[in-house]
């Protein structure tokens, strides 16, 4: 059996993973603080961005329970410089076997990108966390559906022009979490209005926790789909009380 990383932990929990990419990371610290004060807790910085290390490695530090990862990962030396400055988990569009090795050695989840069916193969044969479905928005939910059918077994982490309306969708058939970038960020990263950004990540945080209560497969085999299971549950107990404080994001101290 392949050895591969777990899952990011905060990418299952919530669904969904934030990626930041921008002309500027002037406003990156406060654009992720309102990601995480709205409970989306796993944030991809892509290294296209300027200054999206630095970034990484302070916000890394400030933020130590928040998942950080480095984003558009291409070279073996992008992957040893962010995980020197953090990184919770590397995602690249592409396949590479160094990648995968160095993240594999520091334990560390790695989302490399296919497309085709022998491309995904591969890339899970080598052991990549979950596949980076990319881009996801060319085939789209139906796309990922069909290769579902016979790969039930993969992860997939679908990411690439993915919209608010399409995260439930994703979610139905099977992703673990999925990656959205423009339509939830906007222009927040470039001196837009951070209370519509705020909108957008309560809303999809809403729909992505709709989709998971609502699915009945887990998307994950193995110990994973028992953590996930477990997560589920939770989730539902948490609901079902309707005294949220209690329990979950936000509880009160015992």
């Amino acid at each position: 059996m392949t050895s591969r990383p777990p899952v990011t932990p905060a990418l299952l929990d919530s669904g969904v993973a934030a990626i930041l990419r921008g002309r500027i990371a002037d406003n990156i610290d406060a654009v992720a603080g309102v990601l995480i004060e709205e409970g989306l807790t796993c944030l991809e910085l892509t290294l296209t961005t300027p200054g999206a290390m630095r970034a990484l490695r302070r916000l890394s530090e400030r933020n130590p329970s928040v998942a950080f990862g480095a984003g558009t990962v291409l070279t073996v030396e992008q992957a040893s410089a962010a995980l020197d400055a953090g990184a919770s988990f590397l995602a690249s569009p592409v396949f590479d076997r160094e990648i995968l090795s160095l993240a594999a050695s520091a334990n560390t989840p790695c989302y490399l990108g296919a497309f085709t069916p022998t491309e995904i193969w591969h890339a899970w044969q080598a052991g990549t966390a979950a596949i980076k479905l990319f881009p996801a928005s060319t085939g789209g939910i139906a796309h990922l559906r069909e290769i579902r059918a016979p790969l039930p077994d993969i992860a997939f982490f679908p990411t690439g022009g993915i919209s608010l309306d399409d995260v439930s969708g994703y979610l139905a058939v099977g992703a673990v979490g999925v990656g959205i970038g423009g339509s939830l960020i906007g222009d927040a990263l470039h001196g837009g209005d951070l209370s519509q950004l705020r909108n957008r990540a309560r809303m999809v945080r809403g729909i992505a926790a709709a989709a998971r209560a609502n699915s009945r497969d887990s998307p994950l085999s193995g110990p994973g789909a028992m953590a996930w299971r477990r997560r589920r549950r939770s989730r539902r107990e948490c609901s079902s009380e309707r005294i949220r404080p209690s329990c979950g994001p936000g509880a009160a101290p015992a």
